[in-house]
């Protein structure tokens, strides 16, 4: 059965973080607001966790899940550093831009022990600016999230929107109050030669430059007005949401 908590108050906040860590460390789901909507979380290093998420929502392991930290020094554990523009690039964008909307798609350490899907060896990565998040990831470890509804149904604003579709395969709910999702995050894609940007979001493509002036504009979507070859708008992404966020199939990441 699974429980709510109000963590607008400070007594509800503290128990429900309580709650919140020992359901993740029994490798259970928690639902938990972020900076754009709210998420559905596992222990991103308890692979029957992970599939679980995905199985809440009705994915595959085609679509994996972001991972959320609570600041840059948890990233640094994460990622595989494999050379210095890289590196450069990972520590002047997070000095600019985090916390906040910026997902970094990066190569993960080889060494890890997690699966997160058919991520071709990536992981995309954020710190997210939402304190209650925060809080959590730094008392939990790394998170893989994603926002919390089925596939294919829009984003409940609230945790009480998030468990009419979640129910009970999510085991605790943090509940604090609306989040109206905004613009999602700017998803960039760091694995290449040359920095990329998979999709635009609350971050600019003009405050990316500002930082690294070498990266990419977003490719034009196949069939696009913009590409070309169709006269026909693209299709949605799958889920339709600007969840936490939708960089969730690197490297085809939406």
């Amino acid at each position: 059965m699974s429980t709510l908590h109000d963590c607008r108050v400070p007594d509800g906040r503290e128990a429900g973080l309580a709650a919140a860590v020992d359901a993740l460390r029994r490798g259970e789901l928690v639902v938990l607001p972020t900076d754009t909507v709210y998420g559905v979380a596992a222990d991103a290093f308890d692979p029957g966790a992970v599939a679980a998420l995905l199985a809440a929502k009705g994915r595959d392991r085609s679509m994996p899940p972001p991972v959320l930290v609570h600041d840059v020094r948890a990233v640094d554990a994460l990622l595989e550093r494999t050379g210095s523009a890289a590196s450069t690039s990972v520590d002047d964008l997070a000095d600019a831009f985090w916390p906040g909307g910026l997902t970094l798609v990066c190569w993960a350490q080889g060494s890890l022990r997690w699966d997160l899907g058919d991520t071709g060896g990536t992981v995309a990565v954020r710190v997210p600016a939402d304190e209650l998040a925060r809080d959590l990831l730094a008392q939990s470890g790394p998170l893989a999230v994603s926002s919390a509804n089925l596939t294919g149904r829009p984003p409940g604003e609230d945790a009480e929107a998030a468990r009419a579709q979640l129910g009970d395969a999510v085991a605790c709910y943090l509940q604090d109050g609306p989040r109206d999702g905004g613009q999602p995050s700017t998803v960039l894609d760091l694995t290449g030669p040359r920095p990329e940007v998979l999709r635009e979001g609350v971050v600019s493509l003009q405050e990316l430059r500002r930082v690294v002036p070498d990266v990419r504009a977003p490719r034009p979507a196949p069939g696009s007005a913009q590409d070309g070859s169709a006269d026909v708008a693209p299709e949605p992404p799958a889920d339709g949401e600007a969840g936490p966020d939708a960089a969730e199939a690197p490297p085809e990441n939406r």
